[in-house]
């Protein structure tokens, strides 16, 4: 092993070394970045040292089955073994074993111990060895993931895809928050909706909340407190001093400010929010030691363990040391002595600032109660889902995750996507990988973590690029897009352990399956339960049609667009391409007009479907829809514009997909033109902040939309 090239080292540690990119065609990663991303595996080895060793024992530390399947474990020698599993319910199997070890396919599903006792025949009896024993963890998963009654018995289900921040409502403070998503649940269950489908609501950064991008995290374990419904709050309301600060002319005229913003001001809202939220947490330390409250939140700061605490602690001294040097983005960059969580010195701060602390507990507590009445009325409103969550592909170099378990992420590498039609560039996203082996290593627990993490409060959960399941762009420190390599990751394990966890948790799973998708995962998702993610505009056949509605698959979820694509109005009007053309997306004019092209090919196959399935109106002209690809000077001539007609159309035609699931975006039943992301920017376009035009209770009384919401719940009736 040690006389290894690094070619072979790299092959062994799962690195590719060529992959078909997004032309169809074959392409080799050069030498030079697999070794380079070899070495971001394991930058604690001198660089005169192999950098990556497989694991040389005999057994691995982790096996993982699927329940009904017996599977057999080799034995790489001659000895006679006693083994035991313990399971996690307590039971006990045991038995004798040599050369392997037969895994019952009737063992329960779980997380269990397997325990190998060497043996010696000494008299005809056997001595077990203890010093030699060898403990495996052993998983036991079921086949597939869960999914709901109503999706088994053939219902076809709709509801909403919303970014919470984006929403607008006369009680809230500027931004969406738990209190919207309770009246917007009741408002569509209603109106027959099965869910609301959420952005990643993972822990963000209260001491810089402009980082707002919900996809590049402190934290995938705790929830971001900004969308705490402060008004919502008993000690809040019972708080004379809170409600004194509430009736100042200076905090209603910010108030008012910040919800009449076109964009979400993120720093106006976490300054307003924390001033009340601090009044209101002064109120709950003057409770009685004996009030239930206090119990209550003892034994969720108990619950939560060293995670919550890690997340608490980080809270508190990030807020501190950016509020004296705002340089201090994150632990890389702090004073040393903070940058390792187990340290004398962040003890020192805990001990110092218990207060600081237990605020940034609270937080998280009160963050966590609202959630989960927003799960609660969901069920009594009997919504089959009730809530999708979304649990992003990774989390940002410096924030608390990495801060707590940085041994599994690669801070020398980033992950992304490599370049295709619509991102020429590619993308970085700046978030450092998880180490398969190292996570291997630890017997999978921080995956089965976050899935318990995000599985919480909801009926589904998103997975973000499922892809990563499998494998995920890495690119080298300080390299641009193009010059990453694919890492494979171990994706029958990850699967089964997804299996299990989704059963447990009764939480159907949606795998986010666009982009390049390698042909030896999409098996694999399928049969594992995994929902397919179909996005209407990618749904055409090879003659450039758009698959009829009985096309599309029944497992998998139907979107007409996502936070990353334009708005309908928007891919319409083409607004996509001409912001990207504008912010320097698209430096090869060429490639722009080819776009543009198929834009317009795109537009006239659509009317050609929609008219051909009689979802048009007859007093829409459509003379030319009969012929979807005609020249482009043609089309010029004779492209429709965006009417209601054409938007209700298309809601119509995907309602009737076949599809069990259908998620719908408020933009497109307000008409919007503005996207809510651009992938691969940052400074270029203000992500994550455009809000939604018109509040909540506007949305519901409006008769348009309500009509267009009934239309949908017939056609998806018709669909079932």
């Amino acid at each position: 092993m040690q006389n290894k090239c690094p070619n072979d080292l790299a092959t062994e540690a799962g690195i590719a070394s060529e992959y078909i990119n997004a032309y169809g065609k074959l392409q080799a990663f050069p030498a030079e970045i697999r070794h380079r991303i070899l070495e971001a595996m394991n930058t604690e080895i001198p660089a005169n040292k192999p950098v990556y060793h497989l694991n040389a024992a005999s057994l691995p530390n982790v096996k993982v089955i699927i329940q009904g399947k017996a599977e057999i474990l080799p034995l790489n020698n001659t000895n006679r073994y006693q083994w035991q599993i313990h399971t996690e319910q307590g039971g006990i199997f045991h038995g004798h074993c040599q050369h392997q070890l037969t895994l019952s396919a009737t063992l329960p599903l779980g997380y269990h111990t397997l325990t190998l006792i060497p043996e010696t025949e000494q008299d005809g009896n056997s001595h077990p060895q203890s010093m030699q024993l060898q403990s495996i963890q052993l998983i036991v998963a079921p086949e597939r993931c869960y999914e709901p009654d109503a999706i088994t018995h053939g219902e076809k289900l709709w509801g909403a895809c919303v970014q919470l921040y984006t929403l607008r409502s006369e009680n809230n403070w500027g931004i969406g928050d738990f209190g919207d998503l309770k009246y917007m649940l009741q408002e569509l269950a209603q109106r027959g909706g099965a869910f609301i489908g959420l952005n990643p609501l993972h822990a963000i950064y209260p001491a810089m909340p402009e980082n707002a991008s919900p996809y590049s995290p402190s934290s995938r374990h705790w929830v971001n407190i900004i969308y705490i419904a402060v008004n919502q709050l008993e000690d809040f309301n019972n708080s004379a001093e809170a409600q004194e600060w509430w009736q100042l002319p200076e905090t209603q005229l910010k108030l008012q400010q910040a919800r009449q913003n076109e964009w979400v001001d993120y720093t106006s809202v976490m300054a307003l929010k924390m001033s009340a939220l601090r009044l209101a947490y002064q109120q709950f330390r003057n409770r009685p030691d004996n009030d239930p409250k206090r119990t209550i939140f003892q034994q969720f700061v108990s619950k939560g363990g060293v995670s919550l605490y890690s997340q608490a602690t980080y809270d508190a001294l990030h807020h501190k040391l950016y509020g004296e040097n705002n340089t201090y983005w994150g632990w890389p960059v702090w004073p040393e002595k903070y940058r390792e969580p187990e340290s004398d010195a962040v003890k020192e701060f805990s001990h110092l600032h218990q207060q600081e602390v237990g605020f940034f507990l609270w937080l998280q507590w009160i963050a966590d109660i609202q959630l989960a009445e927003c799960f609660t009325i969901s069920q009594a409103n009997h919504m089959p889902i009730g809530i999708y969550r979304d649990l992003a592909v990774g989390v940002a170099h410096g924030g608390s995750e990495t801060w707590c378990n940085r041994n599994i992420y690669c801070t020398k590498a980033s992950i992304g996507a490599p370049p295709d039609i619509l991102g020429p560039k590619g993308q970085n996203w700046g978030l450092p990988p998880m180490n398969p082996h190292v996570l291997k290593a630890q017997s999978y627990q921080p995956f089965i973590e976050l899935l318990r993490s995000n599985m919480r409060y909801c009926g589904a959960l998103r997975i973000d690029h499922v892809m990563s399941l499998l494998r995920l762009w890495w690119i080298p420190q300080g390299e641009t897009a193009d010059k990453g390599v694919y890492v494979h990751y171990p994706v029958d394990d990850l699967l089964a352990i997804l299996a299990l966890e989704s059963q447990r948790n009764r939480c159907l799973v949606i795998g986010e399956d666009l982009g390049i998708v390698p042909e030896e995962i999409v098996d694999k998702l399928r049969d594992r339960g995994v929902f397919s993610y179909k996005v209407f505009y990618f749904e055409r056949n090879e003659r450039g049609e758009y698959r009829s509605p009985n096309e599309y698959p029944v497992q998998a979820m139907a979107t007409m667009t996502t936070h990353d694509l334009p708005t309908l109005r928007g891919f319409w009007q083409s607004v996509d391409l001409t912001l990207g053309e504008t912010i320097g997306l698209y430096p090869d004019k060429t490639l722009l007009d080819e776009l543009h092209t198929e834009r317009k090919h795109c537009k006239q196959a659509l009317l050609a479907s929609l008219n051909h399935r009689g979802y048009l109106s007859d007093e829409l002209t459509l003379a030319d829809t009969q012929f979807p690809l005609l020249q482009t000077a043609s089309l010029m001539q004779t492209e429709q514009p965006m009417s209601a007609t054409i938007n209700r159309g298309i809601h119509r035609y995907i309602a009737h997909s076949a599809c069990g699931l259908l998620g719908l975006q408020p933009e497109d039943w307000l008409d919007m033109v503005q996207p809510v992301n651009i992938p691969g920017t940052t400074a270029e376009y203000p992500n994550w902040r455009r809000k939604l035009t018109v509040t909540l209770e506007d949305i519901f009384a409006d008769t348009h939309i309500n009509q267009l919401l009934e239309a949908v719940g017939e056609c998806r009736k018709q669909a079932s």
